[in-house]
């Protein structure tokens, strides 16, 4: 089913539980662009010559290859488990104490940590005196995510309405004047002789950079990194925030879960990437997450770029169509029992997250699929396994799991394992 919105001068179509057979996406996708990947773009601050990550841009090329390819990404996964540990030496000091903890605040703050370790394999999240950086980061994902009426009404950009030009100016002014002092750090240390690389992210976009400063310079890897930073946080945090949620929802979830880990890795143990392929049942909890609660519910926009009909519907030349992943993930025409939290369905199914599957594509498909998807997929199996197998958990204020406000932000006080306890 489709639905057709006029916001301003722009025409919007929004496919809301239809499932294009694979011949006429690939038609769809021809017919439809995606804006370039930039999450400020409506301020002064997005790059001169904009980073592109459509699918015929080299900067896609060198996202889907250099930058989140399977080998590239097995050879950082030693920095993310670094900070997986800190993230549960972090816990343990809740189980000393026995007080609630904001879920969704701590897997935000450790997926900046994996983030920027991944990247810079350094954790400037805390080299920032006063908690400055949380701030800068928090504050651009509030102003990323906030509906910018000059996107609607271009008359209005010299004016600024909501003042979003206005607060973004010194907190990316300050998230690139940290980024300069670690690209100009890197590139000392990259002179030396015996240098060796930490296969993070900014040796690769400066090996790039060298080879050809047109792909790639140094505002370039700034706005680059800033977009991965602000696209990658808010969006893996609230994965796991969800998938947490729904574990303490549904205590047979989470003690088929605690058995797997239980039985392969090892009670208490953290899970490294390398293991995830070994448990299915987490795999299943991650897919079933990711179908009831979305990380972006409508995608990014498309365009189309000419007149296109698809299964009877006309999509104007210009109009903006919006995907409603959320509406799709609970279909019931599409799933049985559409509103349950039931992994269970996944056991035995192909249906995967990678965009080959139509009724279940949290991250986009095909050609315009988010590139950064297989890092924040990781990100998610190692935080989620690794929380639910190093502590037993419960709600605050004694609640019962069949009063919870699904609605409300998590607060849960993690245990101690019997079996860990010194």
């Amino acid at each position: 089913m489709h639905s057709h919105t006029k916001l301003g001068s722009i025409t919007c179509r929004k496919c809301i539980t239809l499932i294009i057979p694979l011949k006429k996406s690939t038609i769809l996708g021809a017919a439809l662009s995606t804006p370039p990947l930039y999450p400020l773009s409506s301020t002064s601050f997005a790059p001169k010559d904009p980073i592109d990550t459509r699918p015929e841009r080299p900067v896609r090329k060198i996202c889907t290859e250099q930058l989140f390819s399977a080998k590239v990404l097995d050879a950082s996964q030693g920095l993310r488990q670094k900070k997986l540990l800190d993230l549960l030496n972090d816990m343990r000091k809740y189980t000393r104490t026995g007080k609630a903890i904001n879920v969704g605040h701590a897997a935000f703050r450790a997926c900046i940590n994996f983030l920027s370790y991944t990247f810079v394999s350094e954790d400037f999240v805390e080299s920032v005196e006063n908690g400055e950086y949380k701030d800068i980061v928090s504050t651009l994902l509030k102003l990323s995510g906030t509906a910018n009426v000059v996107d609607v009404f271009p008359v209005l950009k010299l004016f600024d309405p909501q003042g979003l030009q206005r607060n973004t100016t010194n907190y990316i002014t300050m998230f690139f004047h940290r980024l300069d002092k670690l690209i100009d750090k890197r590139l000392k240390l990259r002179e030396e002789e015996n240098y060796v690389t930490n296969n993070d992210m900014l040796d690769t976009l400066l090996d790039i950079s060298h080879q050809d400063s047109q792909k790639m310079d140094r505002e370039k890897i700034k706005h680059f990194l800033l977009g991965l930073l602000v696209a990658g946080t808010d969006t893996t945090a609230f994965g796991l925030e969800r998938a947490m949620t729904e574990l303490l929802h549904n205590p047979k979830v989470m003690s088929k879960a605690k058995q797997e880990l239980e039985q392969i890795i090892g009670k208490g143990n953290p899970i490294e990437e390398s293991d995830v392929v070994k448990l299915p049942y987490l795999q299943a909890i991650i897919k079933e997450t990711l179908r009831l609660h979305p990380p972006a519910p409508l995608l990014l926009p498309r365009k189309a770029k000419i007149d296109v009909e698809i299964s009877g519907y006309t999509i104007p030349k210009g109009a903006r169509v919006l995907i409603n992943a959320w509406a799709m993930g609970r279909n019931p025409n599409i799933w049985e029992d559409a509103h349950l939290f039931l992994p269970e369905r996944f056991l035995g199914s192909n249906i995967d997250v990678k965009g080959r599957d139509f009724e279940l594509t949290p991250f986009g498909s095909g050609r315009r699929i988010c590139p950064g998807s297989p890092l924040a997929i990781r990100m998610m199996h190692v935080m989620l396994g690794s929380l639910v197998n190093s502590f037993d958990w419960k709600l605050e204020n004694n609640i019962k799991h069949d009063d919870m406000d699904l609605d409300q932000p998590l607060r849960a006080i993690p245990v101690e394992l019997k079996s860990c306890l010194v």
